[in-house]
């Protein structure tokens, strides 16, 4: 038996790095006051009809959808926003707290052809702040998905392109202008492009054929249809985000693939020239609590695709901060490995115990190819005159720890890989 195409069994030496992206991000939104949240993977189909929009693709195109034995059209999850959405106003959330800002780490589902870094079961982190019309809730936002990035070393692989997609009115305009331009070049559009002009044009800009991103260098620009209001806003997020220090470029053609976004849209790129190079993408989505039910809440938000992080930084993830202890094959009843793993347990130091019966040479290597930084040997010898062989595999050097000064020893090693 084998999984299902686009899906992909997620391994025990894999788990360490998702559950690094994990802590990292909790660290800094629990700093933020970002409180976690998990919603259902299934739900009504109507949800992301109404939030995500029916001339997109996902609700076209991408969905796994299904009626269940009471006849009802039940959805995978095909992204976060709109449950988390339809959440806080089923819970009312709203009601006691006019400001929610909440995150989300979960699997979304898409049925898209399968390739690296993109599958049909997919996972995103995600954050909302829920219940702010103003500039600064956006470049919160920004500026903390800056943080995670940094924080898992990323800081040199990515760029941050910024747009502004106005409000409903003002694109209305544009889409009008667009269409009468695309018109005039309708046969030599890519045949998605085609499909869109009179039911989506805006999503045209998103596209990555060649000849059509030529056609649209002439095309209106969205930014000369903003009135002063969209204009303040976006002038606003830019001039924050100079202060912080944030690098960004405004991207004329940027919008996102969601019918809910209003002014400000942002992605963060890898610097690739691959086309799925999008690994965070965000925006500000005013309307959508109305659009499924709700009252007005002006909200901003991003997702970030885990696997595409865990693609572009694998190489940061290793277990240099684990233990390594090699040890002989204890039959003389000699438990001094015990006395090891409790003062590991009480300085709360990650170790691994090799229990493979392989010879000393052989466990020592399977710690080099582990990445492990420090290694702790206990072979025949140690075991017979209460010390133990503490070895670091970057460098080579050996050390001679006697059972009595461990203690001292593992509080050293504690600070060294804090540091």
């Amino acid at each position: 038996m084998k999984t299902i195409r686009g899906t992909k069994d997620i391994l025990p030496h894999e788990i360490t790095s998702w559950q690094s992206i994990y802590k990292t991000a909790y660290k800094i939104l629990d700093l933020n006051n970002y409180k976690e949240i998990r919603t259902p993977v299934i739900e009504n189909t109507k949800l992301f009809e109404r939030s995500i929009g029916n001339l997109t693709d996902i609700v076209n195109k991408e969905m796994y959808s299904f009626n269940d034995q009471g006849n009802r059209s039940i959805t995978l999850r095909p992204e976060g926003t709109a449950s988390i959405a339809r959440s806080v106003i089923s819970n009312k959330l709203y009601i006691n707290q006019p400001i929610n800002r909440l995150w989300y780490m979960g699997p979304m589902f898409r049925y898209e052809r399968p390739q690296q870094g993109r599958q049909r079961q997919f996972h995103q982190l995600g954050i909302e702040c829920i219940g702010s019309n103003m500039p600064i809730a956006d470049v919160e936002v920004i500026k903390i998905a800056i943080e995670i990035l940094t924080k898992l070393q990323c800081e040199k692989e990515y760029e941050l392109e910024i747009n502004s997609i106005g409000n409903q009115e003002e694109r209305k305009k544009y889409c009008q202008d667009l269409i009468e331009y695309l018109k005039k070049y309708e046969n030599d559009l890519d045949e998605d492009s085609k499909k869109r002009i009179y039911k989506n044009p805006l999503r045209i800009l998103d596209s990555k054929n060649l000849n059509t991103q030529e056609i649209l260098q002439s095309s209106p620009i969205l930014k000369n249809y903003l009135q002063k209001n969209s204009k303040k806003h976006f002038e606003s997020i830019c001039d924050h985000l100079s202060y912080l220090k944030i690098k960004y470029k405004i991207n004329n053609y940027l919008v996102r693939g969601l019918d809910y976004y209003n002014h400000t849209a942002f992605e963060i790129k890898t610097k690739t020239s691959k086309q799925q190079n999008t690994i965070c993408g965000g925006g500000r989505y005013d309307t959508l609590f109305e659009q499924i039910g709700g009252p007005h809440i002006p909200a901003v938000g991003w997702a970030i695709g885990i696997e595409r992080l865990l693609l572009l930084k694998e190489k940061n993830f290793s277990h240099t901060d684990t233990i390594y202890i090699a040890i002989q094959s204890i039959d003389n009843n000699n438990h001094m490995i015990w006395k090891i793993i409790d003062l590991l347990k009480e300085y709360k130091i990650k170790f691994e115990l090799d229990i493979s019966n392989y010879s000393l040479k052989k466990q020592i290597k399977k710690a080099y190819q582990l990445n492990i930084k420090i290694c702790f040997i206990l072979g025949e010898n140690e075991m017979n005159d209460n010390f133990i062989t503490v070895k670091w595999l970057q460098t080579g050097i050996q050390q001679q720890i006697k059972i009595l000064d461990l203690r001292k020893y593992i509080k050293y090693l504690q600070k060294q890989l804090q540091s």
